[in-house]
């Protein structure tokens, strides 16, 4: 009688050992998506460019991966290129660059940009702006206000036009911070 009390155990510590590995197996799945979840969620996150704005830095269609952490222990700075959501369209989020900071004046006449009242030396610009937009006036941005640009200034709706505006600090996503397609172009952005 002792071969069956064998089989016996051995069914039970079978059953054991399935259930202890369906519960880890369990375990590490909830693991992998609450990881992807934060990381998601917190630190970084890949979108699409789509269209043109942003030429002749970004392309329609490269992908890229958003920063989002960065933004939790310093401030936005002049020329990051960042994301943020369009608030007159569900799923929509603009990619821009920074161009004004807050509590600065914010103009532009015959293509130049003024920030308090005097030329911004930059390079990002494909071309001269044709469109001053809301900016032909100095605009005085708030204490968490930014001005942002495309690159492609002749073909970006941004600051520049009402229902862009100003954005918030708080509505800014994060920074965008390397191309990951297409691989020939793969790379940290110039900011």
């Amino acid at each position: 009688m002792k071969t069956g009390e064998n089989s016996g155990n051995t069914e039970e510590t079978a059953k054991k050992s399935t259930a202890q590995e369906i519960l880890s197996l369990v375990l590490y799945i909830a693991f992998v998506l609450l990881l992807t979840f934060l990381v998601v969620r917190y630190v970084g996150q890949r979108t699409a460019v789509d269209g043109q704005s942003m030429e002749n830095t970004l392309y329609n269609k490269d992908q890229l991966i958003v920063d989002k952490i960065s933004y939790r222990f310093k401030d936005p700075e002049r020329f990051d290129i960042i994301v943020f959501p369009f608030l007159y369209q569900e799923n929509t989020y603009y990619i821009k660059r920074i161009i004004g900071l807050p509590g600065e004046t914010v103009q532009i006449q015959d293509g130049d940009i003024y920030i308090n009242g005097e030329i911004l030396e930059e390079d990002y610009g494909k071309e001269t702006m044709i469109s001053s937009g809301r900016a032909i006036n100095e605009i005085q941005l708030g204490d968490d206000e930014y001005f942002v640009l495309g690159d492609n200034r002749n073909h970006s709706e941004d600051s520049r036009f009402a229902d862009v505006g100003n954005i918030k600090r708080s509505d800014i996503i994060g920074k965008a911070f390397v191309r990951i397609w297409p691989l020939n172009r793969f790379g940290l952005l110039k900011h």
